[in-house]
């Protein structure tokens, strides 16, 4: 529990007669000042640039106590310190002509620091500085830097940018440090937070507002803690654990003759997503979708009969939607008649960029446009029969743009994720079916891990490579997980396609590998099927396919347990290593984690690889496809295709022995 006492004018922070903060009298802990962003965005990707800013140091004046409150007084305004248990909450008054608040925290020389959301190329965020702005992960010059590069041979697979030069659909003002506290920031502003000082954190918010800190004797109790702020993501529906949710394209028809050779060869087939349900267009990045969320009945013939019939072998189908509206279909026609579009300057509705062809968004601060856009889902893809679709986008609010409620853009914009994501689940809650039907979400940012039933880790590249590639995914898990969301899965195979970055067998078998191991077995086609390889390339693939779906319904209980736990206490489902091994290496890996507590999964992440260097922390592990008992340290393990390496602790719960051997039994089948 924490509290405040007062000696010689200094306010301390206590937790447990230990002092963790001494904010001495005449020192300057925050900064105050003004600023004004420019932004110019490009197909959701944003550059930012920033003019006549200006600060100045706020000195403690003096601290007292206000019954279970500090106050700490400045020359102008106040800052107001409250406690809840472990909860430390920061709120101003008189700080009002301000736009920008910059803090600065002490700084250990070993801690290392994780979250501010989604970050795909670094885990241990120690020694950056990130900008906290919802965008677009992918664009057009990370892939054509790429492309070069393939082209004239270069490998790309170890290959990273500059950090700096990463942008996030899931971007968050919270993270995590080594020394077992969370900062939240409750500010819907852009936010710089700068981790490259040896000595201190300094984190800058484009706003005045309160932000907390949690403390825990663990890295649970402080997840717990921090997703008690944040809320959780609710259980599972209990079908998706039964197999794989199959992604296909291309027509009903298509559709039922991959689902039956799948069945054929003993596949357990939990779902089959269908992308393109609502029609598609083909640009030059691929096959797309056509954002008109009803029944495409040309290309999906007789489907309300064959989602019914589907449904009698216990397979559910899944779609998409997302904001966006397309142009030239009747949705769009109908919301623009009535206002409901986000507007340009000119009052003209304002339409986005997004790869190759313009879109307009229904305006989410519009109460009329909110419950047109909710009963659209609820009437033509809860009614009609789909039981879960991927929630896409949210992450190209323009700055620029007039929204209805006059609410100033640049400080909506972080929100739009959040905001898609609630209207979403009011849909399901409405409609009475959450907990049977489920949504995953691309974007995120505060609000999101209260609204969102599943993450997913957007469009990764079709390869090996570090920074958008598979390996990718493992450090977005991890620090979602950080951030307060704890449940997340991935595209198996990848989905981003271009050139000569297509995806091969090899690459899919790996990806397929590591997903019967996470909370979701989800495949994706890409956005040109044609050049990728599919769950059914050849039988070689979809044996593999068929084994870890299996695999994967094998784990239910434990991943079920695991799925609960989160919903409970905001621990994550994935979750990184140093969570309970005081460890050097345990701090910085990025290449394994830990699903639930007990199962160490460390995916082979490079092309031919037959054998993986894994990392075991000290403890007693078991390996679950020889039955092999481990130390801690480094080891190097076979691990052909169809071998992923996956440890489970000696002390493993008794309840799980048998699910272990039964999956063991099924790898080696």
């Amino acid at each position: 529990m924490l509290r405040f006492s007062i000696q010689g004018g200094d306010l301390l922070l206590l937790r447990g007669g230990r002092c963790v903060r001494t904010i001495p009298k005449g020192s300057a802990p925050l900064r105050a000042g003004n600023g004004e962003n420019c932004f110019s965005m490009t197909r959701g990707s944003f550059t930012i640039r920033e003019k006549n800013y200006t600060d100045h140091p706020l000195i403690v004046r003096d601290a007292a106590l206000d019954g279970a409150e500090a106050v700490l007084r400045f020359d102008e305004g106040r800052a107001i310190l409250s406690v809840c248990g472990d909860r430390l909450t920061v709120r101003f008054e008189g700080l009002d002509r301000y736009n920008r608040l910059v803090l600065t925290l002490p700084a250990a020389a070993a801690e290392h620091v994780y979250g501010t959301g989604e970050t795909f190329s670094e885990f241990d965020l120690r020694g950056q500085k990130v900008n906290v702005w919802v965008a677009e992960h992918q664009n057009a010059k990370m892939l054509s830097k790429k492309f070069l590069k393939i082209k004239f041979g270069l490998s790309v697979a170890d290959r990273k940018q500059k950090f700096s030069n990463y942008e996030t659909y899931y971007a968050q003002p919270t993270f995590l440090s080594s020394r077992k506290y969370a900062f939240h920031a409750q500010t819907t502003a852009r936010c710089v937070f700068d981790f490259t000082k040896p000595d201190r954190h300094v984190l800058r918010m484009d706003s005045v507002g309160p932000f907390s800190f949690v403390f825990g004797d663990s890295f649970e109790d402080v997840l717990e803690g921090l997703t008690d702020l944040l809320g959780r993501p609710p259980e599972l529906p209990d079908w998706t654990y039964d197999g794989a949710i199959l992604g296909i394209q291309g027509g009903t028809q298509t559709m039922l003759r991959k689902v039956e050779r799948c069945l054929s060869c003993g596949m357990p087939v939990a779902g089959v997503w269908i992308q393109d349900w609502e029609g598609r267009r083909v640009t030059a990045f691929g096959k797309q979708l056509m954002w008109n969320w009803d029944w495409d009945r040309e290309l999906y013939p007789d489907l309300d009969q064959a989602i019914a019939d589907l449904a009698a072998q216990n397979i559910r189908v899944l779609g998409y939607c997302n904001p966006f509206l397309a142009i030239e279909k009747p949705l769009y026609k109908e919301a623009s008649a009535k206002g409901y579009c986000v507007k340009d300057r000119d009052g003209k509705d304002y339409l986005v960029t997004i790869t190759t062809f313009p879109a307009a968004m229904v305006d989410l601060t519009n109460p009329d446009a909110w419950n047109w856009l909710k009963a659209v889902i609820r009437r033509n893809m809860i009614d009609f029969g789909l039981s879960g679709w991927m929630a896409d986008f949210g992450e190209y609010l323009p700055t620029d743009c007039v929204l209805h409620s006059g609410e100033q853009a640049e400080l909506v914009h972080n929100t739009w994720p959040a905001r898609w994501a609630k209207l979403n689940r009011e849909a399901l809650e409405e409609a009475g079916r959450l907990g049977d039907i489920f949504f995953f979400t691309r974007a995120g940012f505060s609000g999101t891990p209260r609204y969102s039933t599943m993450m997913w880790n957007g469009d990764n590249h079709v390869d090996f490579s570090v920074d958008n590639g598979m390996p990718s995914v493992i450090p977005a898990m991890l620090s979602l997980t950080c951030s307060g969301f704890g449940l997340s899965h991935s595209d198996t195979g990848g989905y981003t396609t271009f050139g000569r970055m297509r995806r091969s067998e090899e690459l899919y078998m790996r990806w397929c590998e590591m997903n019967a191991f996470s909370p979701m077995l989800r495949s994706h086609e890409g956005n040109n099927p044609d050049l990728n390889a599919q769950f059914d390339a050849s039988e070689a693939v979809l044996r593999h396919q068929a084994k870890m779906s299996r695999v994967h319904r094998l784990l239910k209980p434990y991943l079920r347990a695991a799925v609960a736990e989160n919903a409970e206490r905001g621990v994550g489902v994935v979750r990184p290593l140093f969570f309970y091994y005081d460890e050097a290496r345990a701090y910085t890996e990025s290449t394994e984690y830990l699903l639930g507590r007990d199962v160490l999964v460390a995916p082979v992440l490079r092309k031919s690889a037959v054998r993986r260097q894994v990392y075991l922390p000290r403890d007693e592990w078991i390996e679950l496809s020889t039955d092999r008992e481990y130390g801690g340290g480094l080891h190097t393990v076979a691990s052909p295709i169809g071998r992923i390496p996956v440890f489970y602790r000696k002390s493993i719960h008794p309840e799980w022995i048998e699910i272990m051997e039964e999956i063991r039994n099924e790898i080696l089948s």
